[in-house]
């Protein structure tokens, strides 16, 4: 009897074995070599570094820690809910409330720097612990939010870029994993003399910026003083290098804290630059009077009788103070920015090539910048286009488009006729490679003669406009206010508008070109008296730090 007994409990050892193999070879087999004691664990590599053009760090990494709990180890529950309350500003309940003592691991809070470690560490709690980890670090703070974006979690609960140039670089940025293979006993323990085997991470790529640290600071003081002088809803101020289309500061407010992201709602982190629509008004003048000079419609000495307000069918378009000057200059038109004016020039360019200068301005596509979430601007099938639509585009209303769009126009104006791609990363860099982006021109607008034709026009609607600003003296400045209603609900509301300045200098040889964009400004709601005044006032800035000297 004890025979049998004994043989049935070394069946049953044998059985058990049996099984448990047929569990790790075949219910759990390794892909790759059937060696079921392998692990791999993952390298995480370093996320890639931002600079500004002169390689000064906007943003970088540092190291962090994950705070976790081991609730089945903790033995003073109540002295380390009320430790970590206070140290992690957690409201005690909260925090007990999240406590799942059924639980082996509980991650609490990431992003925990080096010195608030060291103080729970001092608590000499049993039951927490830290991971390491790697996050974003701002250098200089929110100064280009939405030009850089943030980085986040996907649902996986891996780093993941989002808005600005951390999602659209996500790739180039976060870089390849590795991992470290190694075999290991039942209990876990490595093997030494078991397989081992590791593959090194590699570092995201870096990114050099064509942003200027300099220009960008200085267009945020601008653009913050400005918002709250004409108590704007909302502003933006863009410059860029016409030659390149390379943008030298990008700025929007309100914005928001990138280390804190979480904090804002997803309407802070859309970029109004390149994501939200809007009717330029008078800035877009320029545009349909160098397509109507290019194409040999009109010229600069030409006159125009202004003698009164337009009708076009139902309609009747004014000028913007419904003052008539009688015979005027084709140059006059764009210096006391006459909407009648315009639409004689309309007139004279032609239906079938406002449309074609519309698209070759590229309106009815994406800049293609460098920068996640660009909308397209809205330009409606030519069929559905009413005589009243093209007297209107004249001076820039009726027609959407995004702020990046204006600049990239307005900027072929005054660089020889050339429409440019603009750009924000002029080098990607790694360990072992340097990536070289170049200027990009997508195609020839206008003629080289036009754009010298249209900049001395615009230098004349500076120095002979109805209003005289504040200008850096013994410099000459081109440029072209705008002021254009809201469209809500079918129609135009005079109380609220967007007003615009455009300018650029030096004029001979442009080397910046800066739009200043403010929304229903409370103040005024004219772009002479609001958005051009801060124009100039960062161009005297920028004279300074590049070092212009006057013209002569």
């Amino acid at each position: 009897m004890k025979i049998k007994l004994l043989f049935l409990i070394f069946i049953l050892f044998y059985l058990a074995i049996i099984v448990r193999l047929f569990y790790l070879q075949v219910l759990r087999p390794r892909a790759s070599n059937n060696q079921p004691y392998l692990k791999t664990e993952k390298i995480v590599p370093e996320r890639g570094k931002i600079y500004d053009r002169n390689k000064n760090p906007l943003v970088l990494n540092e190291n962090s820690y994950l705070l976790y709990l081991e609730p089945k180890k903790i033995d003073k529950k109540s002295k380390l809910i009320e430790k970590l309350s206070k140290s992690l500003e957690i409201k005690e309940a909260s925090l007990e409330a999240n406590i799942d003592d059924s639980k082996y691991y509980q991650a609490i809070q990431g992003g925990l720097n080096e010195e608030k470690k060291k103080e729970i560490e001092s608590f000499q709690l049993k039951g927490i612990g830290f991971d390491y980890q790697m996050q974003r670090f701002y250098p200089e703070a929110s100064i280009a939010a939405h030009l850089l974006g943030f980085v986040g979690k996907n649902e996986t609960g891996d780093n993941l870029g989002y808005f600005g140039l951390e999602g659209f670089y996500d790739k180039d940025l976060k870089g390849l994993p590795g991992f470290i293979e190694s075999e290991k006993d039942i209990l876990g323990r490595p093997i030494f003399i078991g397989t081992q085997e590791k593959v090194n991470a590699e570092d995201g790529r870096d990114l050099v910026l064509t942003i200027d640290k300099t220009v960008q600071e200085s267009s945020k003081n601008v653009l913050k003083q400005g918002l709250e002088k004409y108590q704007a809803k909302q502003g933006c101020i863009i410059t860029a290098d016409p030659s390149t289309m390379q943008i030298l500061g990008l700025v929007c407010l309100p914005d928001y804290d990138q280390a804190n992201y979480f904090k804002f709602s997803e309407d802070f982190f859309k970029d109004p630059a390149i994501s939200d629509l809007y009717e330029p008004g008078s800035i877009f003048k320029p545009l349909m009077m160098a397509a109507a000079i290019e194409e040999k419609k009109i010229k600069p000495t030409d006159s125009y009788n202004e003698d009164g307000p337009i009708k076009i069918g139902d309609y009747s378009i004014k000028t913007w103070n419904d003052k008539y000057e009688g015979k005027i200059s084709i140059t006059r038109i764009l210096e006391k920015s006459s909407n009648t004016g315009m639409v004689f020039v309309g007139e004279k360019l032609g239906q079938g090539n406002i449309f074609k200068y519309l698209q070759k301005y590229g309106f009815d596509e994406k800049t293609e910048i460098d920068l996640q979430g660009e909308m397209v601007g809205y330009l409606k099938p030519k069929s559905q286009w009413y005589p009243i639509d093209f007297a209107t585009i004249t001076f820039g209303q009726g027609i959407a488009v995004t702020p990046i769009q204006m600049l990239r126009a307005f900027t072929s104006l005054i660089n020889g006729g050339k429409l440019l791609k603009p750009y924000l990363v002029q080098k990607i860099t790694s360990s072992d490679r340097e990536n070289i982006i170049k200027p990009k021109v997508e195609r020839q607008v206008v003629s080289k003669t036009t754009s010298e034709i249209i900049k001395k026009m615009l230098v004349s609607a500076v120095e002979n406009g109805e209003y005289h600003w504040d200008r850096p003296k013994g410099y000459q400045i081109g440029g072209k206010t705008g002021t254009a209603q809201v469209p809500i609900a079918g129609h135009y509301d005079p109380t609220k508008t967007i007003a615009s300045f455009i300018g650029f200098f030096p004029v001979d040889n442009p080397k910046i070109i800066t739009l200043v964009i403010l929304k229903e400004p409370k103040a005024s709601p004219w772009g002479s008296e609001t958005a051009a005044p801060m124009f100039f006032e960062l161009a005297k800035q920028l004279i300074v730090y590049y070092g212009m000297t006057p013209e002569q």
